[in-house]
């Protein structure tokens, strides 16, 4: 029998499930995740085609600047699109989409939004923490966290 954790695992994998919530971006119903996601458009880096991720807003310090976190690493196909390009849009929430740069925080920045995150959702972080290190194949501690963190600001 699975642990939850691996399940969850599992469904983060399933391509067809994650996509889902782009369809909903698309068609102007990005407010019903309300400020906790949004849909990040990119550009393939071998393609050069458009493409889209919904990500959990891990931080929004002020309005012109999100956070977001990579839970499979550096190895995501966004993150690795978006090191190549940084030039991205944003669409959140009922905004229309926004020019954005893309760029990928230093451990110590990404340790302290991580330590923020935790105490302000502690119950979301114990559930999420055992998935995201399923994810990412490495154990996620106080310091050191391999979970790369990025900050989007719109232009």
């Amino acid at each position: 029998m699975s642990s939850l954790p691996e399940l969850a695992g599992r469904l983060l994998r399933s391509r067809r499930l994650m996509r889902a919530p782009i369809w909903l971006f698309k068609a102007r119903a990005g407010a019903l995740f309300g400020s906790r996601m949004l849909m990040l458009e990119h550009t393939g880096r071998n393609s050069g085609a458009r493409r889209h991720a919904v990500l959990e807003v891990v931080d929004h310090p002020d309005p012109a600047t999100y956070v977001v976190a990579s839970g499979f690493g550096r190895k995501a196909q966004w993150f690795r699109n978006i090191e190549a390009d940084p030039r991205v849009r944003v669409d959140a929430g009922s905004r229309a989409p926004r020019r954005a740069t893309a760029r990928v925080m230093t451990q110590d920045e990404a340790d302290r939004v991580l330590a923020a995150y935790r105490s302000r959702h502690p119950k979301a972080w114990e559930r999420m923490r055992p998935v995201l290190e399923g994810t990412l194949g490495a154990s996620i501690t106080a310091t050191g966290a391999p979970l790369p963190l990025v900050e989007l600001r719109l232009d």
